[in-house]
């Protein structure tokens, strides 16, 4: 654990815990871009699965979150707007269907 504290830079455990949870949301966030690439590769063509919205809500909320956690205005204001946008997208998605159903 202390091996882990020194590494990430950090003082406390609740701290360590945060940046593990940030990471966490950062692997979430560029595992949307795999499953592009892998929709991509399948179709031989450029598609966006549903599946990327997902992963980048889920991502983007829990980088919000860590933002937040930092007080970083910065990634805050980033996350924040990326957030809106892949609410956005889903919501299209889900009144699409909702029309051809």
């Amino acid at each position: 654990m202390e091996t882990l504290m020194g590494w990430f830079r950090v003082e406390t455990s609740a701290q360590l815990w945060w940046v593990v949870f940030g990471l966490a949301g950062q692997l979430m966030f560029t595992g949307r871009f795999l499953v592009q690439w892998i929709a991509s590769e399948k179709a031989r063509r450029s598609v966006m699965p549903i599946a990327f919205w997902y992963f980048s809500i889920g991502g983007g909320l829990i980088l919000l979150s860590y933002a937040i956690h930092r007080a970083d205005p910065v990634f805050i204001l980033g996350q924040s707007l990326g957030v809106f946008i892949y609410s956005r997208n889903l919501w299209l998605i889900r009144k699409e269907a909702r029309a051809d159903a």
